[in-house]
């Protein structure tokens, strides 16, 4: 018998063995062969087999499968893609390149640098312009001038019939102002103290317990100068001498026990100030005060200097009697 292996297989050739087909097969009645065919097959050597068919003619007869289960499933041929050539692509257009950065770049990251710089500059400026003016000053400003006065709020600076420049502060009024050269000083109601020249307001300075009596008496007086650049202030409980030149304190000369000074009672003679000093227990020679630029006038002093430091003469002459002592 042939065994089928991958397909259809073909049975051994012999005539005694004729294939016949199926259908003949099952209408035919079984006949039993000659005993000369089986010793024909037995006696007949083995037939060889291809590789791929097993060895035939064993147990069984030599009968062939009918033909549609003898026959495999084809295998069908696998898709073939064809080949396009390079031509038939769609050719896509070449990539640019990134342009190289351009050599203005640093220019203008400057240019831009400089404009914020400048509109930084502006604005700090603008800002500086209206922020609140301390003490509340308003200065129109102006050259210099010889003379100044007070005019309601005001203080007005004149050369000649010329209004130079004009200052105020918000709030105040002037009490009293003394010219001086290319400067004025003004005593206002809240017993503020300044010194301008026209381009800016150069000190302020405050006289302590003074308020209520500048209000109620007014400034008469008490703006006193005493040479060498010392501006005495008079009011009845103190006389404080002030350097004109940046406004520093000097000295101050309080009242005796149970006096009081009289800032519009003071003279000038010579270079000292004779301001009356009123108590109510003493004698008339305790009632006179002179003082000068350096301080009170009294036998044996050794008084400060008043000059600025660095000026050629020495803060303190005598260093061993810096403190005057004690009356």
């Amino acid at each position: 018998m042939a065994v089928l292996h991958h397909g259809r297989t073909e049975p051994p050739d012999t005539e005694a063995c004729p294939a016949q087909p199926a259908t003949a097969r099952r209408d035919q009645p079984p006949t039993a062969l000659p005993e000369q065919s089986l010793t024909a097959c037995r006696d007949q050597p083995p037939t060889v087999l291809s590789e791929q068919s097993p060895t035939a003619c064993r147990d069984q007869p030599p009968t062939a499968r009918p033909e549609p289960y003898a026959t495999a499933r084809p295998k069908q041929p696998r898709a073939t893609v064809p080949e396009q050539s390079s031509a038939a692509l769609p050719q896509r257009p070449p990539t640019a390149l990134p342009a190289a950065p351009r050599a203005r770049r640093p220019l203008k990251r400057l240019l831009a640098l400089a404009v914020v710089l400048l509109l930084a500059a502006v604005l700090l400026s603008v800002a500086h312009q209206i922020r609140p003016a301390p003490y509340g000053d308003r200065l129109t400003p102006g050259p210099p001038a010889h003379t100044a006065r007070a005019r309601g709020d005001v203080v007005e600076a004149y050369d000649g019939r010329t209004l130079r420049w004009r200052y105020a502060r918000v709030g105040r009024r002037p009490l009293s102002v003394l010219p001086a050269l290319g400067h004025a000083f003004t005593v206002w109601d809240d017993g503020l103290v300044t010194d301008t020249d026209g381009r800016s307001v150069r000190w302020h300075r405050a006289l302590p317990a003074a308020v209520g009596w500048l209000r109620t008496r007014g400034g008469a007086g008490v703006l006193r100068p005493l040479g060498r650049g010392i501006l005495a202030i008079v009011t009845p409980a103190r006389i404080a001498a002030y350097r004109t030149a940046d406004g520093d304190l000097r000295w101050v000369l309080p009242a005796r026990a149970g006096c009081a000074f009289r800032p519009e009672r003071a003279v000038r003679h010579g270079p000292a100030l004779l301001v009356a000093q009123p108590c109510a227990h003493g004698a008339w020679t305790a009632q006179l005060v002179a003082v000068d630029d350096l301080g009170g006038i009294a036998p044996h002093r050794t008084p400060l200097g008043n000059e600025r430091p660095g000026a050629g003469r020495p803060e303190h002459p005598r260093t061993e009697k810096a403190l005057a002592p004690p009356r």
